[in-house]
């Protein structure tokens, strides 16, 4: 096998220090990282470190947080209308709504970057495929939401349904436009003429040179789509009462602002800090792996 064939892509991940070193060597990074850890072990633990019972009701009925003249460490964040404590109920909350958006984006960005790979692998398919593309574009993920909704009933479900469906499209389009990039390399000819198989040539030069930016679409997405999904919950057409889920619990708050706003605040902010850290660290992604901003 001639040495062009085993020549290494020349798109491939960032070279001398490893990635993550120069990911955490960016503070603001290494902040919004620490941060979404945090956040991450403390959902998975919710059933660990909450405090109370995140559907028990008591009778302190919209009790505000302890940083307040009138707060108690019994309820840190305060109840809600319930009297359900609204720090387990942000565990609980926080907890599904990672979950929506980790299922939605990685089912939407597995099925999208191998419609969006193969388009551009397989010239043939290529106009079918990127027709359908364009098709499910036109439906806003709110439309698709309230559809399935429609067939499927209110829930989580619909929800990571219709997200991951609004995610194929655009992580297709991504997909395709990168490898369209990647088959015009020369080691992509030069495994060509040496005989390589479609599957060696797919998964050793297309799908290794295309991963990175790949990743970094659907870490960018990441924050898109737990903001919809907040927002669909928020619509009511996410999960259902008595589930904790930070936008349901947003909505459940609203009829409360002017006596209690800390209800509907707090699973707001969540959200905010949320989208706001998922964001920063999917930029910082970027300029680490893609190559045409390295230095």
């Amino acid at each position: 096998m001639s040495a062009a064939a085993d020549a290494p892509p020349a798109d491939g991940p960032a070279p001398g220090r490893a990635w993550w070193r120069r990911l955490l060597s960016d503070p603001l990074a290494l902040t919004s990282a620490v941060f979404l850890a945090l956040v991450v072990l403390s959902a998975v633990a919710a059933p660990l470190i909450a405090p109370h019972d995140p559907f028990a009701s008591s009778r302190s009925v919209m009790q505000p947080p302890v940083w307040t003249d009138t707060g108690s460490w019994a309820h840190p964040l305060g109840t809600d209308g319930q009297g359900r404590d609204m720090l387990s109920r942000s565990l609980y909350g926080t907890r599904l709504t990672l979950l929506i958006g980790v299922l939605s984006v990685g089912l939407g960005g597995v099925l999208g970057s191998i419609l969006g790979l193969m388009a551009a692998f397989k010239s043939a398919i290529d106009p079918y495929v990127m027709r359908v593309v364009d098709v499910m574009l036109s439906f806003p993920a709110i439309l698709l939401g309230l559809a399935l909704v429609a067939v499927m009933g209110p829930g989580a479900w619909p929800v990571i349904v219709a997200l991951a469906i609004a995610t194929v499209p655009d992580c297709a389009r991504i997909a395709r436009s990168i490898a369209v990039s990647v088959m015009k390399q020369e080691y992509i000819e030069a495994g060509r003429a040496v005989g390589l198989s479609d599957a060696a040539l797919f998964t050793r030069y297309l799908l290794r040179n295309a991963i990175s930016s790949i990743m970094i679409f659907i870490s960018l997405r990441f924050g898109q789509v737990i903001l919809i999904g907040a927002a669909l919950s928020y619509l009511g057409l996410g999960a259902r009462p008595p589930v904790a889920e930070l936008g349901m619990m947003a909505a459940q708050g609203r009829d409360f602002l002017l006596f209690a706003p800390h209800i509907a605040v707090i699973p707001s902010v969540l959200i905010f800090l949320i989208v706001l850290t998922a964001n920063v660290l999917g930029d910082a992604l970027r300029d680490v792996l893609d190559p045409r901003l390295r230095g």
